[in-house]
């Protein structure tokens, strides 16, 4: 506890004020708010900082003032709903100093994190050149949270906010920057874009300790399992210097790059989302699982912690999480097999029926089984951006393709009817493909697959009697069943037969 204490203490004192001028430490505002920011619309906004106990502090934006004093050495004050528009400027006043952040706009607002497929930028992705160059809009705003990791939750954040431009939308998120395009299309109103997100990342690492430790199983498998992991890594560390000390001194030449730390459990949302909290957001997008496809089991309660950790901390409610999910991968396979991919894409469903307000975009046709890092991401920010337009913002619209909902069996076939059927399924390119059925011995087949209204008849000559059924289930799932309003169907499987990732550790 004491180092903890002294970790954020430092980072306390060594906040500097975001217009450019040192803050004494006796009085700060959270480095969260510079100029060009954007606040979120429509809902109480949060703006704090620190300072002497006792000091009375107004915050002014347009013609509201509100006014507190620090207790505890923090103070916060919460501006009334605001409706979109600006550009304003905010005041923010003590005895000691006068704090002027211009250029602000309210409107939307978005936190956007996950792993390297959320980090992946505009760049690299694929034919990106008019989309760069046409990246002038004064109405978008960016805020990237540097990586950081964290023994204890931290206050500090070393970033400004910054206006949408062709060479800074280049190197940010591809898929961030895609879903803020379409929304501001969508809504007319300002958008700001929150990333926080690591390459290779695992969920735990974005999960507050609490969080963890509700959870017995977590402590046994995540919390407990990491000082030996770090144990390893140390004596892993420490051959590896050997060995390239002796081929320094041989002259040999030495190429083996050094063993990568584990991940702490927490140190990611110490250091990167902590600083964030309570800043004002509509919600969440999240591309993130590929480091947990060996827990695929485990994720099916992990990811949902994760959501509800983030919700309670951030008291603003429920606000809306749209999650990607994982993109196929790895080589096809000629016939039907036990998938931890599959897996985890179905732990991500899970989420989404689990929980209010989540949603899970598909992305079967983006894939590329030599890369993990697809390169097609505008139609995965603009299909998270249609989900957004329906669970956000309610409009009245068909955001996923079909869904799962039930199987019943009569005979030979299988009969499967889903959700968001939309304007009706189809199937693209020619039959039905990526189905398999089974009989009592649980042996899947690939199977002849057909659209009957807004079902799915699927059978087999090799299983008279099937038991269950299966649809993309595979690493890298070749599959065409869409609906007609352009959105592919998610894998499913419609039994609950032993997962092969249960009881997995870290």
């Amino acid at each position: 506890m004491k180092r903890a204490f002294q970790f954020v203490l430092g980072t306390t004192l060594g906040l500097w004020l975001v217009s450019g001028q040192g803050v004494r430490a006796d009085f700060q505002l959270a480095p969260v708010f510079t100029d060009h920011m954007v606040l979120q619309q429509g809902q109480p906004v949060p703006v704090w900082g620190w300072g002497d106990d006792g000091e009375k502090v107004t915050v002014r934006l347009g013609r509201q003032a509100r006014s507190t004093r620090i207790e505890n050495g923090k103070w916060e004050v919460r501006l009334a709903p605001l409706r979109a528009g600006g550009p304003y400027e905010m005041v923010v006043e003590s005895a000691s100093r006068t704090l002027r952040l211009t250029n602000v706009l309210v409107g939307e607002v978005w936190l956007c994190s996950g792993q390297s497929n959320m980090e992946w930028p505009l760049e690299r992705s694929f034919q990106p050149e008019a989309d760069i160059a046409s990246a002038t809009n004064t109405w978008i705003r960016f805020l990237d949270v540097p990586n950081v990791k964290a023994d204890a939750p931290t206050i500090r954040l070393n970033a400004r906010w910054e206006v949408c431009t062709p060479e800074r939308a280049r190197s940010f998120s591809a898929v961030a920057y895609y879903f803020g395009r379409a929304i501001l299309q969508a809504r007319r109103v300002p958008v700001g874009l929150i990333r926080s997100d690591w390459g290779g990342s695992p969920a735990e690492a974005w999960m507050s300790r609490e969080a963890l430790e509700m959870r017995p199983r977590y402590v046994r498998e995540i919390l407990e399992t990491y000082p030996e992991q770090y144990r390893q890594y140390q004596e892993a560390l420490r051959a590896w210097e050997r060995e390239r000390d002796e081929a320094r001194q041989a002259g040999r030449e030495f190429k083996r790059n050094a063993p990568w730390p584990p991940w702490k459990p927490s140190e990611l949302y110490h250091g990167m989302i902590s600083p964030l909290i309570p800043y004002g957001i509509r919600g969440v997008i999240w591309y993130q699982g590929e480091s947990n496809v060996g827990r695929a089991e485990q994720y099916r309660s992990l990811f949902p912690d994760l959501i509800r950790n983030w919700r309670r901390d951030w008291r603003q409610g429920d606000f809306p999480f749209l999650a990607v999910q994982l993109a196929p991968f790895l080589p096809i396979k000629d016939e039907p097999a036990e998938s931890a991919w599959a897996e985890l894409r179905e732990a991500q469903m899970l989420a989404m029926r689990q929980l209010p307000k989540v949603g899970v975009v598909v992305t079967t046709d983006v894939g590329d089984p030599n890369d993990i890092h697809p390169v097609w991401k505008k139609p995965v920010g603009e299909r998270l951006a249609l989900a957004a337009r329906s669970i956000a913002y309610g409009e009245k619209i068909t955001w996923s393709g079909p869904l799962y909902r039930s199987v019943r069996f009569e005979g030979d076939r299988a009969i499967v009817s889903f959700d968001f059927v939309g304007r009706g399924l189809e199937a693209r390119g020619g039959p039905l493909k990526g189905f398999a059925i089974c009989g009592e011995d649980r042996k899947f087949v690939w199977a002849e697959a057909r659209i009957v209204g807004d079902t799915v008849e699927v059978r087999s000559p090799q299983v008279p009697r099937p038991v269950a059924v299966r649809y993309g289930w595979a690493d890298c799932p070749v599959v065409n069943l869409w609906n007609r309003d352009g959105l592919p169907a998610s894998p499913f499987r419609t039994d609950d037969f032993p997962m092969v990732t249960a009881s997995r550790r870290p």
